[in-house]
């Protein structure tokens, strides 16, 4: 099963486009989305999406799922994209998941365990806490009652805080603890990935701030804007916490200016690229490709195509 990853603004879309205009006479390709933040609807222009154009040039699937008010989890990407390969491949279509959330990634090729689903008053109450004493306050809380999972966490590591401390409200037992009780099962298939990677990082960090300007030009203040007009959004939420997005909104909020939202939302944006690169060095079966060279995405479609003409 080919996974085409790498970090933020590393050409994904544009390799995947590629391959699928070249296939599209030989063997149909679906693309399956593996970003965390284009599931959200109303999201459009800060999670750079693939446009409406792309869209139905090429079918893409876990895209615009949800409104920014809700969460998804890793749990349900495993079942949707479960659900949507075996779709695909029964339709005689080929299946190429694409994106840049490695958690989401590891949860399909490694299976997750099995713990408790997620329970929206529980989760209120502790976004309500956090916003009256801070979440390093629920960071020592959860150093009492499951302190290897605390341990592995930044004191403002807030969506994970959350999910640690709702499991324990839920079920009693540190999530840890259920870790290492149970053992997940991995999907049935060999995922083969693809990984675009910069040989020069100050080459990708130019290329984010120039996406990130894109952005603002595009109307990325407006956008923010419509969504904190809602009145039902705040920054705790899973969608508001997005890079770019909690920049924004501190601006619209008056905590800041709109050069040091930009500069804020770049920083970011590089440290999760430095976050999606650590993940994805971890694996060693990826097929590397330089996304700074000029024929990164001719690459990419070369080497892809290749791997899925190998016999299964």
């Amino acid at each position: 099963m080919l996974c085409l990853v790498g970090p933020t603004a590393s050409g994904k879309t544009a390799a995947a486009l590629a391959l699928a205009r070249a296939l599209k006479h030989e063997r149909p390709l679906e693309i399956i989305s593996m970003d965390s933040a284009l599931v959200y609807r109303q999201m459009d222009i800060g999670t750079a999406k693939p446009s409406a154009a792309e869209q139905a040039e090429v079918p893409h699937h876990l895209i615009d799922l949800i409104d920014p008010a809700q969460s998804y989890s890793a749990a349900q990407f495993c079942s949707d994209a479960l659900s949507l390969i075996a779709a695909v491949r029964a339709r005689g279509g080929t299946p190429l998941l694409v994106g840049g959330t490695m958690m989401y990634y590891k949860a399909l090729c490694e299976g997750l365990n099995a713990l408790p689903s997620a329970d929206p008053e529980v989760r209120a109450a502790l976004e309500d806490e956090a916003r009256r004493e801070g979440w390093p306050a629920l960071h020592a809380r959860l150093a009492q009652v499951d302190p290897t999972t605390a341990a592995r966490l930044a004191p403002n590591d807030s969506q994970r805080i959350q999910r640690a401390l709702e499991v324990w409200t839920v079920s009693g037992q540190a999530m840890s603890a259920l870790h290492a009780a149970q053992r997940p099962q991995p999907a049935p298939y060999a995922f083969v990935p693809v990984a675009l990677e910069p040989s020069e990082r100050g080459v990708l960090h130019a290329r984010i701030a120039q996406r990130f300007d894109a952005m603002l030009a595009q109307g990325l203040v407006d956008e923010v804007a419509r969504l904190r007009a809602r009145g039902d959004l705040h920054p705790g939420l899973p969608s508001i916490r997005c890079v770019g997005y909690r920049q924004i909104w501190s601006y619209l909020d008056g905590e800041i200016d709109l050069p040091s939202a930009r500069e804020q939302g770049i920083f970011a944006t590089r440290q999760l690229c430095k976050r999606q690169l650590t993940w994805l060095r971890s694996l060693p079966t990826r097929h590397v490709i330089d996304c700074n060279q000029p024929d990164a995405t001719a690459q990419a479609l070369a080497l892809m195509r290749g791997l899925l003409a190998r016999p299964a």
